[in-house]
């Protein structure tokens, strides 16, 4: 098993330098790191009083992993999670916040599992994926894997500008959904023509 500093270096590595995308709603980032976030933890790396893009520029790779340990995995309470879930559901969180726990919590209330899909691990979403983990200990990691791809692609179905995050320029799996089935077994993985025809209704 990873260690969280491990799953976090991951994450950073995948989300690659500085990048500002008019069609990213989430801004100005690197390394996965928002402007937004960055903003939020009041992170002033060039002392000059404010929060910029000149100060996510000076952000280290260390420093990015350093903040999704804390504010995307500890804080969220993702650590109370079975191990077998932990980074799916964090390396999400890294780029659909809350989202990635009410997938988690829908998914587990299917499989008959009482849970409030409100985006919070409290101690109602702890009980129910522990009791899903133990019901399918070999099955909810790829359960989840699986739906949050479906999250992805009904994301981009909803927001054509969104697309190219799921879909590439040459019609394979855009990021958003070789990042999804980095986390389930490879049997569960889409074939080129199957990704093909579930994006054909974009062209």
């Amino acid at each position: 098993m990873q260690t969280v500093d491990q799953i976090a270096a991951e994450i950073v590595a995948r989300e690659g330098g500085f990048v500002n995308d008019p069609d990213d709603p989430g801004g100005a980032t690197k390394y996965g790191v928002t402007i937004g976030t960055l903003r939020r933890l009041g992170v002033d790396m060039n002392g000059d009083g404010k929060t910029g893009t000149d100060d996510l520029k000076l952000l280290t790779r260390a420093q990015a992993a350093r903040i999704f340990v804390e504010h995307y995995f500890r804080k969220p309470h993702l650590d109370q999670l079975p191990e077998s879930v932990q980074a799916s559901v964090f390396d999400m969180y890294v780029n659909s916040g809350a989202n990635a726990v009410k997938i988690l919590q829908r998914l587990v209330a299917r499989m008959g599992h009482a849970c409030a899909d409100d985006g919070i691990v409290g101690p109602q979403t702890i009980s129910a994926v522990a009791a899903a983990a133990q019901a399918a200990p070999h099955h909810l990691a790829d359960a989840y894997g699986i739906a949050r791809r479906n999250y992805y692609y009904a994301l981009a179905d909803a927001r054509p500008a969104s697309r190219k995050y799921a879909r590439t320029r040459t019609g394979g799996k855009g990021g958003w959904i070789t990042r999804a089935e980095a986390f389930i077994a490879r049997k569960y993985h889409l074939s080129a023509a199957e990704h093909q025809k579930r994006t054909a209704a974009w062209a």
